[in-house]
């Protein structure tokens, strides 16, 4: 299974635009990503009158929407932890999710002062680095908001093997 490391932090701190810098960089190095975003509302991407929503309206568990370069599945299944996800991303090279701030796993909290909140992770023995727009004490690595680059390098070295091929 590919290492999960989850991007936590208060709403409206930046976790999204992380995920966006992130993920170009490992890709420019040769990884397959994956990423979960964690949602408290029912996700549901089928649209009220197309094929897939009838087929789900008539009782079916799973839909695939598949084309010659994408697939989507809408699938009834709990998933109350990434263990559940999991098997959904045997071919990465590394899952990050959104969210997922109660799981035991890697977590790199992003923090912003204007929210004017404490960090929400600095005494979790799972907290691997801060990113942040302000000066922080911390026990982890600290990055700026624009240092993907060098996050990445310490992701990369912690939790990867270089891709193959």
């Amino acid at each position: 299974m590919p290492p999960i490391i989850s991007i936590v932090g208060t709403s409206g701190s930046g976790k999204t635009t992380l995920i966006e810098k992130l993920v170009p960089e490992f890709k420019k190095r040769g990884y397959r990503i994956g990423t979960i975003k964690h949602s408290h509302h029912n996700p549901d991407i089928d649209q009220k009158g197309k094929d897939s929503w009838r087929h789900r309206q008539a009782g079916v568990d799973t839909v695939i929407l598949a084309s010659s370069h994408t697939i989507s599945m809408v699938k009834d299944q709990s998933c109350d932890s990434l263990d559940d996800l999991e098997k959904y991303f045997q071919d990465m090279h590394l899952v990050i999710t959104e969210g997922y701030k109660r799981e035991s796993r890697p977590k790199i909290e992003v923090y912003r002062k204007e929210t004017n909140k404490p960090p929400l992770f600095m005494d979790d023995q799972t907290l691997i680095a801060v990113v942040t727009n302000t000066a922080i004490t911390t026990g982890v690595p600290v990055f700026g908001l624009d240092d993907a680059k060098e996050l990445a390098d310490l992701i990369e070295k912690t939790y990867l093997c270089p891709p193959s091929g």
